[in-house]
């Protein structure tokens, strides 16, 4: 790769925007960053040192000649346009290559930017529902689960794509999802306790909004010793979870229902295993919807949610939850390294996410406040002991299974090498 001479004040301000943009795509983690921008640098001939927070950072770029610019970045963490993520793969490759002159390598990070959703909002709203309808079986296997989550995820769905019209509603997206939903459910559907607790009829329409992701990227970067990236993502996790948990104890409010109804009373199993088999199907395919994800992955997508389901369920015969989740997360993150250096292939959060949405990681969080709020102490802390147990599990087989496959010649950043941080400064 040859080092080519650029202007420092441009590279500084195609750094920042590349920096900015990995920002609000770092739903794996903020590691991740610190290896693309720095190879960036290198390829034009330049170093670059970061401190980061999981919402902005600091750039300082030096040149050959020892003369330095600092500039900042900002970038609010999302995984919802991993359309962006599948592009950068391909941008980041060919800035590491050469093949890029800074000018041309800034306007193709400009259209990357400005490109607009690749699925209109009738076919988000089809995907956050499919995605509800494709989880509903993994909660509860029963007909009466998929047919009320047909009609709660339709009516997050709508939520979700107001949402995309009403900046101000995003803000408090979670709070109001759960508490609608937590109306509708006790208003329609918690008459027979032989369908299940409440809270097991909401969750599937909650799930979008359950910070799984958050909780497990902000538990590696713990890992690898990122304390104040780590930390600051785990309390934003922590804030969506209660949002999700004060709109189901709104929902308990308005409608006047004793907090004792939240305890989890599981149903009874009804459905055939073929309809457990198409639910891999339909929630790949929301997944890929309702995340933006292109449709040339799906797959892929499709074989790594069979393949980790199939590992958990397996494992977990054998030596419980939490070892079959730690054994289904090492199998998840090999597989998406090794598929992650297929040039044209997608990058590795997209080929993580499905798959890890299939350990349900973050329900447990939710789950375990709700049994609290309903007086059920010992059961509640139980399920939030469990979150903590499994989520730890679900992050660091992710690290090992990476670390497992680790090589140099990657088509992207693929090992956790910790950036210069605010602990380090």
């Amino acid at each position: 790769m040859g080092q080519r001479t650029v202007n420092l004040d441009d590279l500084s301000i195609f750094l920042a925007r590349l920096t900015s943009l990995l920002l609000r795509s770092s739903g794996e983690g903020a590691y991740v960053i610190e290896r693309a921008v720095s190879t960036s640098a290198q390829a034009f001939g330049c170093r670059v040192s970061l401190v980061l927070v999981p919402e902005a950072a600091v750039l300082i770029v030096t040149a050959a000649d020892g003369s330095t610019r600092t500039v900042s970045a900002h970038g609010f963490p999302e995984i919802i346009r991993l359309d962006r993520v599948a592009a950068l793969k391909l941008f980041l490759a060919d800035v590491k290559a050469g093949n890029l002159a800074l000018g041309e390598a800034d306007r193709r990070l400009a259209r990357i930017e400005a490109a607009p959703a690749p699925y209109p909002w009738w076919l988000k709203f089809l995907g956050v529902l499919l995605f509800s309808l494709g989880f509903a079986p993994l909660v509860q296997p029963t007909w009466y689960e998929i047919t009320t989550t047909a009609v709660l995820g339709a009516v997050a769905a709508a939520l979700v794509v107001a949402a995309i019209h009403v900046p101000r509603l995003s803000k408090i997206l979670p709070l109001v999802v759960s508490t609608v939903v937590s109306v509708v459910t006790i208003e329609l559907f918690t008459g027979d306790p032989a369908h299940g607790g409440p809270v097991l009829l909401m969750l599937p329409a909650l799930f979008y909004f359950i910070p799984g992701d958050y909780l497990s990227a902000s538990t590696t970067e713990l890992a690898v010793g990122l304390v104040t990236t780590g930390a600051i993502r785990l309390v934003y996790a922590t804030f969506l979870l209660v949002q999700l948990y004060l709109g189901v104890l709104l929902g308990i409010l308005v409608t006047g229902t004793s907090p004792h109804t939240l305890f989890d009373t599981a149903a009874s199993a009804d459905l055939p295993r073929w309809a457990m088999f198409l639910g891999g199907i339909v929630f790949t395919a929301g997944t890929i919807l309702a995340f933006a994800i292109p449709y040339r992955f799906f797959w892929i997508l499709l074989v790594l949610v069979y393949v980790t389901f199939g590992v958990q369920s397996l494992f977990t015969k054998m030596i419980l939850e939490t070892g079959g989740t730690f054994v289904a997360a090492v199998v998840l993150g090999a597989a998406a390294n090794l598929l992650d250096r297929i040039p044209a292939g997608p990058p590795r959060l997209i080929l993580i996410l499905p798959g890890f949405f299939t350990l349900t990681v973050g329900s447990l969080g939710m789950r375990g406040l709700t049994t609290l709020a309903g007086g059920y102490v010992i059961e509640g802390f139980q399920d939030l002991q469990k979150m903590v147990t499994i989520v730890t599990a679900l992050s660091i087989g992710l690290v090992v299974g990476i670390a497992l496959t680790h090589a140099r010649a990657t088509t992207g950043p693929i090992a956790p090498t910790p950036p210069i941080t605010s602990e380090g400064v």
